[in-house]
C-alpha cells in the first residue's frame, strides 16, 4: 500500500434547533455517501459544535473528494435538522481504525495492531498481518521478535525453528517466528492499520 494522504475540509456554520441521535446522523451521512462511491469511517463530535466526519474510498480520498462530501453533507444535514456548528471532512489517514466486517475484509493481508476486549494469555494488544479464515473469522499472524538471549547465556532457538530447523526460518521474516491469534469481531475493542509510508 503506497502513501496515503491525510485530507480535511471545513465546512460552513449551520446551526439548527432540534438536534439528531449520533446513530441516526451516521445512518444519514451513510446514505448520502453511499451514492457517490465513498465509504464512511467514523463519525465523531467535537467540542463547540464541531461534527468530524471520516471517509474513504477503494482508490483512497482526495482533497476534492473532501470538499464534494463537504458540499454534499451540509445540505443534507441541513435538511436533516442535524445540530451541529462546523463540520469537517477528513481522510482517516495512515493508521485507518478498522470497525466493520467490510473493513477487515477490506485489508486482509495488511499489518494491523489490534486490542482485545478481555486479555487473552495476558495480552490485549497485538500487532500482526490481518488473514481471513475459512470459518468466517479474522485471523491475525503475529509479528514478535525472538526474546534477546540473558547475558552469559547461550542463546536458545525458538521451539518451532528447533523442530522443523529450515522451514521454519522460511515461513519468519527478519528471523521473527509467527504464531496466529483467530478473533470474531465482538471480540474486539479497537484494530487500525499499522502506518506503513513508501516512498
Amino acid at each position: 500500500m503506497g502513501l496515503r494522504a491525510h485530507f480535511f475540509f471545513i465546512w460552513g456554520i449551520v446551526e439548527s434547533s432540534v438536534p439528531a441521535v449520533g446513530g441516526s446522523v451516521q445512518s444519514i451521512i451513510e446514505a448520502s455517501l453511499e451514492p457517490m462511491g465513498i465509504e464512511l469511517v467514523d463519525v465523531e463530535f467535537g467540542q463547540r459544535g464541531l461534527l468530524r466526519v471520516f471517509i474513504d474510498a477503494p482508490a483512497g480520498i482526495r482533497l476534492e473528494d473532501c470538499e464534494q462530501v463537504s458540499r454534499q453533507l451540509s445540505h443534507v444535514l441541513a435538511v436533516e435538522s442535524v445540530d451541529y456548528s462546523r463540520l469537517e471532512v477528513s481522510s482517516p489517514g495512515l493508521d485507518r481504525p478498522l470497525r466493520r466486517e467490510r473493513d477487515f475484509q477490506r485489508f486482509t493481508g495488511s499489518r494491523i495492531t489490534l486490542r482485545l476486549r478481555q486479555a487473552f494469555q495476558g495480552r490485549r494488544n497485538f500487532e500482526g498481518l490481518l488473514t481471513a479464515e475459512s470459518d468466517g473469522r479474522f485471523g491475525l499472524e503475529l509479528i514478535e521478535p525472538e526474546p534477546q538471549p540473558v547475558r552469559g547465556r547461550r542463546p536458545v532457538k525458538s521451539v518451532a525453528a528447533s523442530r522443523v530447523g529450515r522451514k521454519a526460518a522460511a515461513q519468519s521474516v527478519s528471523g521473527e517466528p509467527r504464531r496466529k491469534l483467530v478473533f470474531s469481531l465482538d471480540e474486539i475493542e479497537r484494530a487500525r492499520l499499522v502506518p506503513i509510508v513508501k516512498f
